[in-house]
Formats: C-alpha cells, structure tokens, sequence
C-alpha cells in the first residue's frame, strides 16, 4: 500500500546520503519534497504540515549537519518521527478482567466490518491458527443488511468460534442484551458484537449504535476503516468518535494499492491507536499493528521480525525437524525445493518477502517484472511432471527427459534447465552449511545460493544478484550483527 510514498521517500533520502556534507538548505529542500510526497499520498494537511516542521527543526541542528553521515541522521529523524505519527507503541486489546470483555464492531457499509469481527475472533480463539486461547462468542446486531446474519455464522463455522444463534425479527438492543445473557451463562471469554454498517450522516443508525453502546458497556470500540477510502477515512474517524467512545482502529485492504494517507493520518487526526490491519481476504489474513515496522517498510528498511513471525506460523515443526535432519547429512533434492517453494508461498510469495527484507525493495521490483509468483507455480507444475525417481534424483535427468517434462507441465526446456540450476546452486549451498544445521541453515542458504538461485530462474542474472543481497539478513552468518529479540530461538529448533 505505501510503494508509491516509499519510491518518492526514497529518492529524496537516496540524493541526501549521495551529497556528503549538507547545508541547511539541502534539508529544508529535501524536506520541501517529503512534505509533496506525504499530500501526494493522501495524508492530511495538517498532518503533513506539523510532520515536516517537526522533522525540519530537527534536521537543521548542528549535531545533524555536522555530523559523518548527516544524510543517514536525517533518515533516522524522519524514520522516528513516523513511528510517532503512527502510534510510537504497538497497542494490544483491552480485554478487562472480568469476563465475559465485550468488543464492539462499527464502521460504514463495506467497510469489511464482519470478515474483520471473524479475523480477530479467530486470533483471539486460536481455532484454525489463531494466537491466543480465549473462548470467544460472535453476534450479529446487523438486520437491516440482507444476510449479514447468517454471513457471520457461515464464518463462525469457517473459524471454528462459536455464533449466536439467529431469532428472526429480534432488533440490534435484544440482540445485544441475550449475547450478553449467553456469554456470561455459557463462560465465555469475549464477546463480539458486530454492528450493522451505516454512513455517518445517518442518525437513526447512529443513535442505535449509542443505545448498543451503553446496554454492552464494552471495554473495545473499535472502528473498522476501509484504508482505500482515502481522505474520507479520516472524516469518518471523527464523526464516529463523537457519537461513542471509540478505543482503537482497524484498517482493512492494507494489501490493496491505496496511498497510505489513511493509516498516516488516522492516529494523529483521532487520538486512537490503530489495532490491526487486515492485508488479504483470507480469514488469517490480520496483522497487529505496528507502528515501527510500518515505518522500516516505508522507509526501505524492511521488517525481519515481521518476516520471522511469518515464518513461525507458516513453518511446521515436524517440517522443520525433518529438513534439519536432511540438512545435517547435506541432502536438498527437487522435493525439498518443492517444499521450500511451498513455504514461500504460503508466506505471501516472493515479492512480499522481499518487501520485508532490508534494501530489497528493488529485487521486489524486479519479482514483479518477472511474473511475481506466478513463477512458483510454473516451477511447482514442473517438479509436479516429474516421476518420483527423478525427484528424488535430479541427475537423472537428460535432455529426452526434460523435453518429456516441459510438455508435461506447458512450460519450454529452458524453464526446466532454469529450475535445475536453480536446484543445483541450492544443493552446493546446503552441502558448504551441512555443519550449521537446524533453521539457521535453511535460513543462509536462502539468503544466500538459495535466493540468489531462485532469482537467476525468475529474472536472469541481475535479479539473481540483487537477491542474493537476502544474505544480509541480521544475525545471518557472516554479517556480524546481532538478531532481533526472540529471533535466535526461533531459529534454534529443537531436533526430537
């Protein structure tokens, strides 16, 4: 969502740590043009203005000007005073003590409201790969939509969490007040309410979402905002905010092309910490929100932790145990690639990996160039046309073999011999980290021959290079800086 102020932040930075020694003129320049980039991508007026005043007042000190790398001090102010903009501290629910917490679900028409009531149901819950272990109830106060009702149940059954059930002809306050009899009756943790949409200037609807508010007594009122609204998200904000005591936001389609304007405007514009963001359409499809890392994306910086987490939740042990055992003898055949191309997929692909990882936003770009992860199938569909043997051992394969296995997949010989050196470069790799073992090989073999391979296969030998830069990775061998919390034990698996 935020390529476009990315790119133009970018080049500004890029032309400031070019220059070497700086004037108070080449900041108040260089900011002249963040300040266009930040409207260009739909932040609000005031936001931007007290933004770039901030950060000029910093930036024109003597301790930045004269400083040895002045251009990268002002990279510094400007990446902190992002994270201020968004939030400064990533904001958890307030769930009370006292159970059952009820969480309150309002926002305009369209906005993704009730697959985002299901999302963090589904966190809360830990059913179907959610985080936390909560028993959490979903109700459904929206009659005036067609069935919404019955939407919410059908995703209730989808995530595993438990609905209320429907009584036809009962009004939002009833419905209200019987989930709050069943949760507290039934011992459950959290109750979702999902509120009907409606738009702001509708008061009707809006004095039911009040009288809702005050039977429920919830501890979260959160705003769900459709972040492709733009400059609107942050009117709608405020008109919310005046009829009920909102606690935080949720912004949806934070995968989708929008400028970003929203997410950088809403905490400033309406006090309230933005909670989580949906990034797909899948129901596991939620991240919290974190002002920190949404800055380093921003900023060119990447999100390791971000990366890692994924990788967490994606990676199964038993998968995990197995390639650690097969990475000890220095055995990577064309099933371990498929596997490890499944992963990556299953991780967001290529492109949003790169995304992630520091300096590679233009291997990014040149994933997309490439056919992004279209490239994983069209190489899946290869190593699918192959027998099992030959899977198992990929020198068996000759040419007779590979002209049979490129018509197979609807695919040419030169994509084949693409994905055997591919393959190849990954096996040397595995074979010089035999030693390392566990994750941390895995890890320096995709940063390394593993990554670069896969570029060579997708784009060519430029693309192979750029992402053979992945090899930077903190606390990865050889570049003698330190992981990130937690990272050292994710990386360490325990072998049974």
């Amino acid at each position: 969502m935020f390529d476009s102020l990315s790119d133009r932040l970018g080049g500004v930075f890029d032309r400031l740590r070019g220059r070497g020694a700086l004037t108070e003129a080449d900041v108040r320049g260089a900011m002249r043009e963040v300040r266009i980039a930040l409207l260009e991508a739909d932040v609000a007026l005031p936001v931007a203005r007290d933004f770039v005043e901030k950060v000029t007042e910093q930036a024109v000190g003597q301790n930045v000007l004269r400083s040895v790398t002045p251009g990268q001090q002002v990279v510094k102010i400007v990446n902190d005073a992002l994270v201020e903009m968004l939030g400064a501290d990533e904001s958890e629910l307030n769930l009370g003590v006292t159970p059952p917490a009820v969480v309150m679900m309002v926002g305009l028409q369209g906005s993704g409201k009730t697959t985002t009531t299901a999302k963090i149901a589904k966190r809360l819950s830990g059913g179907a790969g959610g985080r936390d272990r909560k028993k959490v109830l979903m109700a459904s106060l929206d009659v005036n939509r067609p069935n919404a009702q019955e939407q919410l149940a059908v995703l209730g059954e989808q995530t595993e969490v438990a609905t209320l059930p429907i009584v036809a002809g009962q009004q939002p306050v009833d419905i209200a007040r019987r989930a709050i009899q069943a949760a507290k009756l039934q011992g459950y943790d959290v109750l979702m309410l999902d509120t009907a949409g409606r738009l702001h200037v509708d008061q009707a609807l809006m004095d039911e979402m009040k009288a809702v508010a005050d039977i429920a007594k919830p501890q979260e009122i959160l705003l769900v905002v459709d972040s492709l609204t733009g400059q609107d998200a942050v009117n709608v904000a405020t008109s919310f905010s005046e009829q009920v005591p909102l606690t935080g936001v949720v912004l949806t389609r934070m995968d989708g092309d929008a400028r970003g304007g929203a997410a950088l405007s809403m905490r400033a514009v309406t006090g309230k910490p933005i909670k989580f963001a949906g990034t797909g359409e899948k129901l596991d499809a939620l991240e919290g929100f974190h002002p920190s890392r949404i800055a380093g994306r921003i900023l060119g910086m990447g999100d390791v932790v971000s990366l890692v987490e994924r990788a967490a939740e994606t990676i199964q042990q038993e998968d995990a145990e197995r390639m650690a055992r097969r990475m000890e003898k220095g055995q990577f055949d064309l099933n371990d690639l498929r596997s490890q191309l499944q992963q990556m997929r299953k991780m967001g692909g290529v492109g949003a990996l790169a995304g992630m990882i520091p300096g590679m936003k233009k291997a990014q770009a040149a994933v997309d160039q490439a056919g992004g992860d279209k490239v994983l199938l069209r190489m899946d569909a290869i190593i699918t046309s192959m027998t099992p043997k030959e899977r198992a051992k990929p020198e068996l394969m000759n040419a007779k073999r590979k002209i049979r296995v490129a018509k197979g997949s609807g695919t040419t010989v030169q994509d084949v011999n693409k994905l055997m050196k591919m393959h190849q470069e990954m096996a040397t790799a595995m074979k010089r980290i035999k030693k390392m073992g566990g994750l941390k090989g895995m890890m320096a073999m995709l940063g390394k021959g593993g990554m670069g391979g896969l570029g060579n296969a997708m784009g060519g030998p430029d693309m192979g290079d750029a992402m053979n830069r992945m090899g930077g990775l903190p606390g990865l061998p050889g570049t003698g800086t330190k992981m990130p919390p937690g990272f050292q034990n994710f990386m360490n698996v325990k072998k049974k």
